[in-house]
């Protein structure tokens, strides 16, 4: 499948005086003027349809700006999900203001393991207006039809293996790193274009002192002899992103909507790996001599770059180096995890979870990091919950994924 976006029309980030007032008003002023459709063809009004995804959280003090430059690679060519995958974006406008936004996915990955005529939306942003939502939802299903989708479910931007779920719980707490937001009208609209709840996505929250519970050290001292840990080996990054990325699509191949990462789409975690996580952030267990399972940690760049307001010009970028470099983030994720299926629900398994997570809570708190945001988690694996609550984490946000039925 191909990109639809030309590389030869990638425009620097300038607009007229007009536009750019017109991007600098509050999206969630009333205007009872027609609501119109613009698909986004070029490199302006990429660039402008990024926009919206700023203008949407004026006053929202729980809203971290995304880094500009970041929001325009991840929709640009370079992104490895273009390799199997095809999207078509659109802005909802209200006179010549941008009112919402709305993207179209047709993923081939998805449809080998989840049937041939699956779609998806994503991207999603607007002012509370159903009429605004009405018509973006009505120009991404028409497209999708004609890409022979019948079921459409969302939102994913733009892969299950990228940020996805729509924010339903949790609103008055800022996003961490690579985890989107919302407003509480997205869902009550998203419901009234006749989608349904599909599945909820959970992240907890837990601070990195805590106290091993009984049944983990139980659990260590029996099985944590037979097991080994070491660190991510730098030198031979090629080979151990293999590694990940085969126990990642074992250990996660028989749960709901799973789409395998590609060699692209890890080589592209390698880089963020390379620039922004010590190595002892991920966290390897071998068994009998053979990597069993993983864990990852991130610094939360949110939390260090949340005064830049998306800028990394003219000096955002060395600010966020000094702050992440400088040990100055007092916040992560753990946003990977995996147990292959053949260790799932068994003592060891459970004992291979408990000494990743022990290893990777003391290398994150000695680079200063006291929480941690474990996300995210499918809403019926229990298994995982359990360990989570063990261990004294706490639900402190909900994202869920919606499906609807397309008819002719």
């Amino acid at each position: 499948m191909h990109h639809w976006f030309a590389p030869r029309l990638i425009l620097p980030e300038t607009e007229s005086s007009n536009n750019q007032r017109n991007l600098h008003r509050n999206l969630s002023m009333p205007d009872s003027s027609r609501v119109e459709i613009v698909p986004v063809r070029t490199g302006g009004e990429l660039w402008r349809f990024i926009d919206v995804g700023y203008r949407a959280y004026a006053g929202d003090p729980a809203w971290v700006a995304p880094l500009r430059l970041e929001r325009r690679l991840h929709l640009s060519r370079h992104n490895p999900f273009f390799q199997h995958g095809e999207w078509q974006a659109w802005m909802a406008l209200r006179g010549s203001v941008p009112a919402g936004r709305i993207s179209a996915q047709i993923d081939a990955l998805h449809r080998e393991h989840h049937g041939p005529k699956t779609g998806h939306f994503g991207m999603l942003e607007g002012i509370e207006d159903i009429h605004v939502f009405s018509a973006l939802f009505g120009a991404a299903e028409d497209w999708l039809r004609e890409q022979g989708a019948t079921e459409i479910t969302g939102p994913f931007s733009l892969s299950i293996n990228q940020e996805c779920g729509l924010l339903v719980d949790g609103f008055e707490t800022p996003p961490v790193v690579m985890m989107p937001h919302g407003r509480p009208w997205y869902g009550k609209y998203v419901q009234e274009m006749g989608y349904q709840p599909a599945r909820d996505l959970l992240a907890y929250w837990v601070n990195t002192d805590f106290t091993p519970p009984r049944v983990m050290d139980s659990l260590l001292r029996r099985y944590g002899p037979r097991v080994q840990l070491r660190i991510l080996r730098r030198n031979r990054m090629g080979e151990e992103l293999e590694i990940l990325r085969s126990i990642f699509n074992d250990a996660w191949s028989e749960n709901w909507g799973f789409v395998p990462f590609t060699e692209a789409e890890f080589a592209e975690i390698g880089t963020s790996l390379r620039l922004l996580v010590p190595d002892e952030f991920v966290q390897i267990a071998e068994f009998g001599g053979r990597p069993v399972a993983f864990i990852v940690a991130l610094p939360n760049i949110n939390e260090a770059a949340a005064d830049l307001r998306g800028h990394l010009l003219p000096c955002g970028w060395v600010k966020l180096a000094l702050r992440i470099k400088g040990e100055r983030v007092r916040t992560g994720r753990v946003p990977l995890m995996g147990v292959r299926k053949e260790f799932q629900n068994t003592p060891l398994g459970i004992a291979i979870a408990f000494l990743l997570i022990q290893s990777v809570k003391e290398a994150v708190c000695r680079h200063g990091i006291r929480e941690v945001e474990m996300s995210w988690i499918l809403d019926d694996n229990k298994g995982m919950r359990h360990i989570l609550e063990v261990i004294g984490s706490r639900l402190y946000k909900r994202y869920r994924i919606y499906r609807k039925q397309l008819g002719d």
